[in-house]
């Protein structure tokens, strides 16, 4: 179902663009399942437990490259050495827009030594 989103690229955005109405995150949501709303419905989150601190870091890096390849950069936190959480949101909206699902579901791809 992603296959759609990954095939995408993120388009830059400096505001002006309307964030996704409910409608449209329920329509896209599906094709990123393991990315929950944030409480405000605002964000999508997603967290890891990996197998360690290198491994986690080694993770960011991926996400990194991704995300300066994108052009569309999240938000991430390491807690405990080995949790990571990773929150999608375009900023210049102040909201989510179609650009955070292709990033998730780019996200999604990447290998990440999880435990």
């Amino acid at each position: 179902m992603s296959d759609a989103l990954v095939a995408k690229k993120c388009l830059p955005c400096e505001g002006g663009v309307p964030v996704l109405t409910p409608a449209e995150i329920d329509r896209l949501r599906p094709q990123v399942p393991h990315w929950s709303l944030t409480a405000d419905g605002k964000r999508l989150r997603r967290e890891w437990k990996m197998k360690g601190f290198v491994a986690a870091l080694e993770f960011f890096n991926k996400i990194g490259d991704l995300a300066e390849a994108e052009e569309h950069h999240p938000d991430l936190h390491l807690t405990g050495y080995r949790n990571v959480a990773v929150e999608i949101w375009t900023h210049a909206v102040g909201g989510l827009s179609e650009n955070d699902f292709i990033l998730a579901a780019k996200i999604d791809q990447l290998p990440a030594s999880a435990k």
